[in-house]
């Protein structure tokens, strides 16, 4: 049992480090939640979508693995040089703090005033539809290379060195996705501006590159 926890700590804690990183899904699903539209349909769909792409790459790479044996170490042994390195920059990033998140989103509930209309007009905003949204959530999820690097690759490879465990690994990848983005829409409003501050992200990049850290020894160790 105490394996298949380390196992589930694992995947949770190289879920969140890969996925807390400025990029354009994060600040989509900030922008959608600070803008209160299809919430809801913004996390689902970029939750799903990493369980879709986390469950590929565990049982993908698992099962190429089991059929070659020797594939075992080099996967074990890669995916903790990937971690280290993964750790690494994150470390630099931390060091330099040049990370800080960029984030203009339309104010709720006004828009653009008719032209001629008096200084002070206050507008209806012109909500996107769900379609509209679901569209662009898939585009900013399925068309970003470095998602199947994270997901597939790196998370699949990692998974290897926990052997008949990979699943319990699998479990808390799944959740660290789902946890993310459920605090990052919901909580948008209390965590946006938190989150434009390089102390904040300098914060991040630490805790991250700790994690990493972490999770390349266990794998070693195991």
């Amino acid at each position: 049992m105490d394996q298949q926890l380390i196992a589930l700590a694992s995947g949770l804690g190289a879920s969140l480090g890969l996925i807390i990183a400025i990029g354009a899904q994060n600040v989509h699903v900030l922008r959608q939640g600070m803008r209160r539209e299809h919430v809801g349909l913004v996390i689902a769909i970029c939750a799903v979508s990493d369980a879709l792409l986390e469950t590929a790459g565990v049982a993908g790479l698992g099962a190429v693995i089991s059929g070659i044996p020797w594939l075992e170490a080099v996967a074990r042994w890669g995916g903790a040089l990937f971690l280290l390195v993964y750790a690494a920059l994150a470390a630099r990033r931390a060091w330099r703090g040049d990370d800080r998140l960029e984030l203009t989103p339309e104010p709720v509930g006004e828009g653009r005033a008719a032209p001629g209309a008096p200084a002070g007009t206050a507008v209806a905003r012109r909500s996107a539809s769900a379609l509209s949204v679901a569209g662009t959530t898939l585009a900013i999820t399925w068309l970003n290379p470095h998602v199947y690097l994270d997901t597939v690759v790196l998370l699949g490879s990692v998974s290897t060195g926990f052997a008949d465990d990979r699943w319990w690994f699998l479990a808390g990848s799944i959740a660290g996705s789902v946890v993310w983005f459920t605090a990052l829409g919901l909580g948008a409003r209390l965590l946006a501006p938190v989150l434009r501050t390089r102390r904040a992200w300098r914060i991040l990049d630490a805790g991250i590159a700790a994690v990493m850290l972490a999770i390349a020894i266990a794998l070693v160790a195991g």
